[in-house]
């Protein structure tokens, strides 16, 4: 993959900020019904021992002198074990009566030596605060006895008896917001990273045209108008909002191939792709309609012979069209070109489906048709099928004055793009350049400017 900008890392993840939106929800809903209907709540509470020097005749009659149980660390752990060892502990549950075992028992027990002093913190935890200071309380007597019988000598002084806690000691509510949110948020982040980063679709970014290796003609900005059926939207937008962004966008794109044949003559224009969906058809139609606005007389001829829906596009009669014409007297073309809601605008549209379309656009028949129709109209815009895979629009793309690819944001992938470029190149087609389809208007730099102009007149 290209080098990593994160610039355009954080323009792709704008997108999906809804969704990392509801993952934090979701996260953090989560942890609020955990901690307030599931987690049970419990209590802790503490009591302090000290161990103390003995007396004199206690030195005397004793086996072990003081100096050998000096309280330093490793007699500090020797009693930890002792507090949380079986026998202290079963002794604890037979006097307490707790259902505990020794097991569950042990894992409610902490046991700490304070700082540079000579005392214990011997911590219980419990759901139930009066059991946990009943416990802690047991544990401290009982271990005091087995010292005793153990290093003959009574050292060991009750500071801090256990008290019933009054407040839950696993209340980390805010804690685990804290961490639900972290978790969330650069949880989503990397999961889409990963996705961008092995994502070879086309993205709008600064450096596109050197990704591509071919200009950026025109960005087409994706619609959401919709039309009288409110389950389709409203392919021919230019005519009908002629100052939504779309349509603005679709202007650009026929001022960019004038200026691009300052010094040719542009009459023919192919439009293709590289894979279906890309939306060529629908950049066919409103180019079309873009030069009419400029006073052309301009005829649409759909060279999709398989698949073409410029029929549908202007609701026109597809009994006779390209197919039909190609193997009938091309002198009869008036018969083959229809009219349009659009004013000096027509379709040819693609006819029956014919078993060789692409032997039919590579006679001379097709060529000679090209011929008589640049007499008869200023600008004839070709749609043309899908470049990987088929022939068609390798064959159209020697016929015409300019080519023009159109491509999806985020839908086409680049290394298709690449195979479609280096198709038509060695046919040497007058690639005028890449046309960005179904750019989100609201996405990237161009979000600023959707307000202004709206989607809508």
């Amino acid at each position: 993959m290209e080098e990593f900008n994160i610039k355009d890392f954080l323009v792709y993840l704008k997108k999906y900020i809804v969704i990392i939106a509801s993952v934090v929800a979701v996260f953090i809903i989560g942890v609020c019904v955990y901690n307030t209907s599931i987690k049970v709540p419990l209590y802790t509470t503490y009591t302090t021992i000290l161990l103390t020097k003995s007396n004199e005749s206690q030195i005397a009659n004793s086996t072990i002198t003081q100096n050998d149980i000096l309280l330093n660390q490793k007699l500090v752990s020797t009693y930890r074990e002792i507090i949380k060892s079986k026998l202290v502990l079963e002794q604890v549950i037979s006097e307490t009566g707790v259902t505990y075992n020794v097991e569950e028992l042990y894992d409610n027990v902490d046991v700490t030596a304070l700082d540079d002093t000579e005392i214990l913190k011997i911590s219980v935890t419990d759901k139930d605060p009066e059991l946990a200071a009943i416990i802690a309380n047991s544990i401290a007597e009982v271990f005091s006895s087995e010292i005793s019988k153990i290093y003959q000598i009574n050292n060991i002084s009750v500071v801090d008896v256990a008290q019933v806690p009054t407040e839950i000691s696993n209340n980390t509510l805010i804690r685990d917001l804290l961490i639900a949110l972290f978790v969330s948020l650069f949880g989503s982040a990397a999961v889409i990273f990963v996705i961008y980063y092995f994502d070879d679709s086309i993205k709008l970014t600064d450096n596109l045209e050197e990704e591509i290796g071919m200009p950026v003609v025109a960005k087409v900005f994706k619609s959401d108008i919709k039309s009288n059926n409110k389950n389709s939207k409203l392919e021919l937008i230019l005519n009908k909002y002629p100052k939504a962004l779309v349509s603005e966008s679709i202007k650009s794109l026929r001022t960019n191939l004038q200026f691009s044949s300052v010094d040719s003559e542009l009459q023919t224009i192919l439009v293709t792709s590289s894979i279906p969906g890309e939306g060529k058809s629908f950049v066919s139609a409103n180019l079309a309609i873009s030069f009419i606005q400029t006073g052309k007389r301009v005829l649409i001829v759909d060279c999709d012979m398989r698949k073409g829906r410029q029929h549908r596009i202007f609701k026109l009669s597809n009994s006779k069209g390209l197919s039909n014409l190609l193997i009938d007297d091309i002198k009869n073309i008036s018969q083959y070109v229809n009219k349009t809601s659009v004013k000096d605008l027509y379709v040819i549209t693609r006819g029956a489906v014919p078993p060789n379309p692409s032997e039919l656009l590579n006679s001379k028949k097709n060529s000679d048709l090209i011929k008589i129709l640049k007499t008869k109209f200023d600008i004839i815009i070709f749609d043309g099928v899908p470049c990987n895979g088929l022939p068609d629009s390798i064959i159209m793309s020697t016929l015409v004055d300019k080519v023009l690819i159109v491509s999806a944001e985020n839908i086409t992938p680049k290394t298709v793009i690449e195979n479609t470029k280096k198709q038509l190149e060695k046919a040497n087609a007058p690639i005028a350049g890449m046309v960005l389809n179904k750019v989100n208007p609201k996405g990237g730099v161009y979000g600023r400017y959707y307000n202004y102009y709206g989607d809508k007149e």
